[in-house]
C-alpha cells in the first residue's frame, strides 16, 4: 500500500511541477477557463429551454414560442462557437508556449549534462523526449484539461437541471458516482504503466531508425536490410501493442461506465413509472428531465477518456523532468585566466570509465612544459585518446591531479579551462551550414570574413572550396556528407587554427588526408605549434618524430618515454612498432 501511495505522491508532485509552468500564462489560461465553463453554461441553458418549447409552444399552441425559439437557436450556436473558440485556442496557446519551454529547457540542459550521461543514453532516445514527449506533455495535457472543465461543468450543469426538476429521480445518478470512481481509480493504474512503455517504445523507434539513417551506407554494402527491417518490425509492433493496450483499457473502461450510467437511466423510467412521481412533472419537465439523462452519457464517456489522456501527460511529464534533473556538469572552480602558459602535468592520474572495468589509466605521470610537444602512441585501448578526455574534463579521474600552470584543473572555471584548448579529432563533427561557418564554430567572438580565409588557407581548405561554386560559403550538409574525410577534416584544422588556444590536442588530426594534403597540413601545424604546447595522438610515427616527448602507452600504463632517437636506440616497443610501420611502407 506505502508503494502505492508513494506512486500517487509522485504523480501529483509532477502535476503540481507541470502547473508551474502555466503560471507565466495565467492570464490566457483563465480566459480558457471562462470560455470552457461559457460553452458549458450555453449548453445547459439550451436544454432547461425545451420544457417552455413543449408546455408553452406545443401544448399550448403558442406560435410565439416557436417564433422564438427560430431566433433563438442561431443565437444560442453563435455564443456555443464564440466561446469554443476562445476556450479552444487559448488553451492551446498556452500548450504550444509550454511545449516551447519545455524544449528549450531540455535542449539546455542536455547540453549542460556531462559526457558520461550521453554515454549511457542513445541519441535517438534523446532526441524523442525533445521531439515527442514534449508533444505528448501538451496534446495530453491541454485535452485532459479541456474535457475535464467543459465537460465536468457541463455534467454539473445537467444534474442541477435535473435536480430542479425533480430531486426524487435525479437522485439515482448520485448512486453510480462511487461506481465511476473505483473504476477510474482501478484503470488509472494501468494507464500510467502503459503511457511510460509507450514513451520508451517511441524512444526506441527513433533510436532504430537514426542508426539505419545513419549507417545507410554500411546497411546497404552488407546487405544488412533485411536484419534492420526485422529489428524495426519487432520494435514497431511493441509500439503498435502498447497502443493497443492502451486503447482496450480505455474503451473497456468507457464502456462499463457508460453501462452503469444505463442502469441509472433504466432505474429512473422504472420510478417514473410510479403516477406519484410524474403528478408533479409537465410533459415538457419530464422530457428536459430524460434529455439531460441521455446527454450525461456523452460528458461521462468524454470523461473517462480524461483518465487516459491525463496518465499519457504525467508519464511523457515524469520521463522529461527525470532528465531535467539530472545533475549537470559539475563546475565548482572559481579561477579565471585569459590565456594559459600552457605547463601541463598528470601527477599519478587513475581512471576507468566504468568501476568494474579495467582502468583506461593507472598511476600515469608527465609533464609537458609550455611551447612542447607531447606524443602518445600505443594501440588502441591504450589510452592515448583518455588523456585528452581528462585535460578537457569531458572525465574526472578517479584518483591523481592533473594539473594546468602548476593549478588544479578543477580549480578552474569549466568554461575558461576549455577556451585554453583547441581540439582535432579523427571524428570530424560538421554542422549542416556552410564552410565559413563551420570554420568559425568556437572562435571567440565575431570573426572577420578575412580570418577565416586564413585559416582555411592555412589548412589548405581553399584548395578545395574555391572550386565550388559558393566557395567558403558552401553549405557541407549533415555532418559534412557532401566532402570527403580529408576535405572535413581540413576543416577541423581551419576551426583549431582560428580558435588560436594556447594548447592544441591533435587526435590523429591527419588520419584522413592523402598524401600531399598531409604534407600541406604538417608544415601548417607545424606552424601552428610554435609557442604552444601540444599533445599528438597518432598512429602514423612518422607525424611525430619531431616530437620533444614521446609516450608509450600500454593497457593504461606508461611503458616507455623519450625523444624519437631515444625510443629507437632502446629498441624496445616503441622501436618495434617503428620497424613494423616502416617494414610495411618498404613493400
Amino acid at each position: 500500500m506505502s508503494a502505492e501511495n508513494d506512486i500517487e505522491n509522485k504523480k501529483q508532485k509532477t502535476f503540481r511541477r507541470l502547473l508551474a509552468y502555466i503560471k507565466p500564462y495565467r492570464a490566457a489560461f483563465i480566459l480558457s477557463i471562462f470560455g470552457m465553463l461559457g460553452y458549458a453554461a450555453v449548453d445547459t441553458f439550451f436544454f432547461s429551454q425545451i420544457e417552455t418549447l413543449i408546455d408553452d409552444g406545443l401544448t399550448q399552441h403558442n406560435p410565439k414560442i416557436l417564433l422564438y425559439g427560430a431566433i433563438f437557436v442561431p443565437v444560442i450556436f453563435i455564443a456555443r462557437g464564440i466561446f469554443n473558440f476562445v476556450s479552444t485556442y487559448f488553451l492551446n496557446w498556452v500548450g504550444f508556449r509550454v511545449i516551447t519551454t519545455l524544449r528549450q529547457q531540455l535542449f539546455d540542459h542536455m547540453m549542460r549534462l556531462p559526457v558520461s550521461f550521453h554515454d549511457r543514453h542513445s541519441t535517438g532516445d534523446l532526441i524523442s523526449k525533445i521531439t515527442y514527449t514534449t508533444q505528448q506533455v501538451a496534446e495530453a495535457t491541454s485535452r485532459a484539461l479541456l474535457i475535464l472543465i467543459r465537460e465536468g461543468a457541463f455534467v454539473v450543469g445537467l444534474l442541477s437541471l435535473m435536480f430542479y426538476h425533480s430531486w426524487q429521480l435525479s437522485l439515482v445518478f448520485l448512486v453510480v458516482g462511487p461506481l465511476v470512481a473505483k473504476v477510474v481509480s482501478v484503470v488509472s493504474k494501468r494507464f500510467r504503466q502503459v503511457s511510460s512503455r509507450i514513451q520508451t517504445a517511441m524512444g526506441s523507434v527513433t533510436t532504430t531508425a537514426e542508426q539505419m539513417i545513419n549507417g545507410h551506407k554500411v546497411v546497404v554494402m552488407y546487405e544488412g536490410q533485411k536484419a534492420e527491417s526485422k529489428r524495426f518490425s519487432e520494435i514497431n509492433n511493441i509500439t503498435r501493442n502498447q497502443n493497443m493496450k492502451m486503447v482496450n483499457a480505455q474503451t473497456v473502461s468507457t464502456s462499463v461506465i457508460q453501462f452503469i450510467a444505463s442502469l441509472s437511466l433504466s432505474m429512473v423510467l422504472v420510478l417514473a413509472s410510479f403516477p406519484e412521481m410524474l403528478k408533479d412533472l409537465s410533459a415538457g419537465a419530464f422530457t428536459t428531465l430524460l434529455t439531460a439523462m441521455i446527454m450525461l452519457l456523452r460528458p461521462l464517456k468524454q470523461l473517462t477518456t480524461v483518465n487516459s489522456d491525463f496518465q499519457r501527460g504525467i508519464a511523457a511529464a515524469k520521463s522529461i523532468f527525470e532528465v531535467l534533473d539530472e545533475r549537470a556538469e559539475r563546475d565548482t572552480g572559481k579561477k579565471v585566466i585569459q590565456r594559459a602558459t600552457g605547463n601541463i602535468r598528470f601527477d599519478n592520474v587513475t581512471f576507468a570509465y566504468d568501476e568494474i572495468e579495467s582502468p583506461a589509466l593507472e598511476n600515469v605521470s608527465f609533464d609537458v612544459p609550455a611551447g612542447k610537444t607531447l606524443a602518445l602512441v600505443g594501440r588502441s585501448g591504450s589510452g592515448k585518446s583518455t588523456i585528452s578526455n581528462l585535460l578537457t574534463r569531458f572525465y574526472a579521474p578517479q584518483s591523481g591531479v592533473i594539473y594546468l600552470d602548476d593549478v588544479d584543473i578543477y580549480d578552474y572555471k569549466l568554461k575558461c579551462l576549455r577556451r585554453q584548448f583547441a581540439v582535432v579529432s579523427q571524428h570530424v563533427t560538421l554542422f549542416n551550414d556552410t564552410i565559413a561557418k563551420n570554420i568559425a564554430y568556437g572562435a571567440h567572438g565575431k570573426v572577420s570574413d578575412e580570418r577565416i580565409r586564413e585559416a582555411a588557407e592555412q589548412a589548405y581548405v581553399t584548395e578545395f572550396s574555391d572550386n565550388m561554386p559558393n566557395g567558403l560559403n558552401t553549405m557541407v550538409g549533415e555532418n559534412g556528407v557532401m566532402l570527403s574525410g580529408g576535405q572535413r577534416q581540413r576543416i577541423a584544422i581551419a576551426r583549431a587554427l582560428l580558435r588560436d588556444a594556447p594548447i592544441l590536442i591533435l587526435d590523429e588530426a591527419t588520419s584522413a588526408l592523402d598524401t600531399e594534403s598531409e604534407r600541406h597540413i604538417q608544415t601548417a601545424l607545424g606552424n601552428l605549434q610554435k609557442d604552444r604546447t601540444s599533445i599528438v595522438i597518432a598512429h602514423r610515427l612518422s607525424t611525430i618524430e619531431k616530437a620533444d616527448e614521446i609516450l608509450v602507452l600500454e593497457d593504461g600504463k606508461v611503458l616507455e618515454r623519450g625523444s624519437h632517437k631515444e625510443l629507437l636506440s632502446q629498441q624496445g616497443a616503441y622501436y618495434q612498432l617503428h620497424s613494423l610501420q616502416f617494414s610495411g611502407d618498404d613493400q
